[in-house]
């Protein structure tokens, strides 16, 4: 196996974690402050501790459990206990700690299934990914970030690279970008005033002044390009896809390796093929 390739493992499992750190839920005395008569905080209590179990790699312990929802060790124990029999939670190897369960895959299905954009988008992402020979991704604008919900991987890819659900920050990927490159400045601004900007690779770009001046670019070419800003030897274009109002609501992606293409082959090859796939797949669909 080639040092790049362990390379990328490296990256990426450290990518995924920093992720999950930033995915952290807060401490719930500070998440439900100022809440509504109509919010339920019990269930938000359940909900952040699912939360909770993506925030680090591995089994977490009920001290972790408890240290990361800010709740104490009584009500995660019942919590935990009755998430498990619920097949949300699961204990993890040897029965040590708990991992996410595989009845969350159910509620991953049923959101897939039912969005429009996804199903729509299947051929012809499929057939692009066919023309194109490289990855191909769609992720979903979710304010500071930007989530993939459908991965085409081609012949090299690492695992964390293919796997549905990762959450990227706007500010450093290619999608994100390109969607930020559709929003009124004032919401651009807003974005970045309340990203954490932490990188995620040692290239990942976190100067905001020149994250600004690549999300103007953006604006002015139809597409955005990120290098090695979320997995080391990655180039990747990306779209905004458009809704009926023309407002962003999606990102198309083609990425490739450093090691096969220059940066001037990449863009000149894969840009109008990302471009006019993302025009096909916007408009016509709310948010």
């Amino acid at each position: 196996m080639s040092f790049f390739h362990w390379s990328s493992i490296k990256n990426q499992r450290h990518g995924v974690a920093s992720d999950r750190r930033a995915q952290a839920p807060r401490h719930m005395k500070e998440q439900f402050l100022g809440s509504d008569n109509l919010f339920v905080q019990s269930l938000a209590k359940g909900i952040g501790l699912l939360e909770a179990l993506g925030a680090r790699p591995g089994a977490l312990s009920l001290t972790d459990l408890a240290d990361l929802t800010g709740m104490d060790r009584s009500t995660t124990q019942r919590m935990t206990h009755t998430l498990v029999q619920l097949g949300y939670i699961e204990k993890g190897a040897n029965g040590r700690g708990f991992v996410p369960g595989r009845k969350i895959l159910d509620r991953t299905f049923d959101y897939l299934s039912h969005n429009l954009l996804i199903e729509r988008a299947s051929p012809i992402l499929t057939d692009l990914q066919r023309e194109a020979g490289e990855r191909v991704d769609l992720s979903l604008f979710d304010d500071l970030s930007i989530i993939y919900a459908w991965r085409r991987q081609t012949k090299r890819q690492t695992f964390f690279a293919t796997l549905v659900g990762r959450r990227i920050p706007c500010y450093c990927s290619s999608g994100g970008r390109a969607i930020m490159s559709h929003l009124p400045q004032q919401r651009v601004d807003d974005i970045l005033a309340r990203s954490t900007l932490r990188p995620i690779t040692p290239k990942t770009e976190t100067d905001v002044a020149v994250i600004k001046r690549r999300i103007a670019q953006a604006r002015e070419s139809n597409y955005a390009l990120a290098l090695e800003e979320t997995l080391l030897g990655e180039i990747a274009v990306g779209c905004a896809i458009l809704d009926h109002d023309r407002q962003p609501m999606a990102a198309l992606h083609i990425a490739g390796s450093l090691s096969e293409w220059t940066v001037e082959a990449f863009v000149q090859r894969f840009t109008p093929l990302a471009i006019e796939a993302a025009r096909a797949l916007g408009g016509g669909i709310p948010r």
